[in-house]
C-alpha cells in the first residue's frame, strides 16, 4: 500500500520579491535537474557567451592529456552574461564575507 511519503511529491514554486519595480517572479522548479561540475571553460562570439560544463575525473596531474567528460553547454546573449557575471561577483563576495577569502 502506497502512502504519501511514497508518491513522488510535485515540487513547489518559489516565488522571488520584484525586483526594484519589475514583476514578481515565479520559479517553475518541476523539470529542474541538478548536475555537480569540477570544470568551466567559456568563450564567445559578438552575439553570443558560451559556457561549457564538465566533470574532470583525472587525479593524475602529471599526465600529458586530461580527458574532460563536458555535460552541459549554456548558450546566452552578451547582455544575459554580464548579468550573470554580476549576480557571480556578488555571490562571491558574500561568500568570502561568511567563510573568508577564497585563492
Amino acid at each position: 500500500m502506497a502512502t504519501d511519503k511514497d508518491s513522488p511529491k510535485k515540487p513547489v514554486p518559489t516565488v522571488a520579491a520584484p525586483a526594484a519595480g519589475g514583476p514578481k517572479v515565479k520559479w517553475n522548479v518541476e523539470h529542474l535537474k541538478s548536475s555537480y561540475v569540477n570544470f568551466a571553460n567559456a568563450n564567445s562570439t559578438r552575439e553570443e557567451v558560451v559556457l561549457n560544463f564538465g566533470l574532470n575525473t583525472s587525479w593524475d596531474r602529471s599526465q600529458p592529456e586530461v580527458e574532460i567528460e563536458l555535460a552541459h553547454r549554456i548558450v546566452m546573449s552578451p547582455f544575459a552574461a554580464k548579468r550573470l557575471s554580476d549576480l557571480l561577483a556578488k555571490l562571491i563576495t558574500e561568500y568570502e564575507s561568511r567563510h573568508g577569502e577564497l585563492k
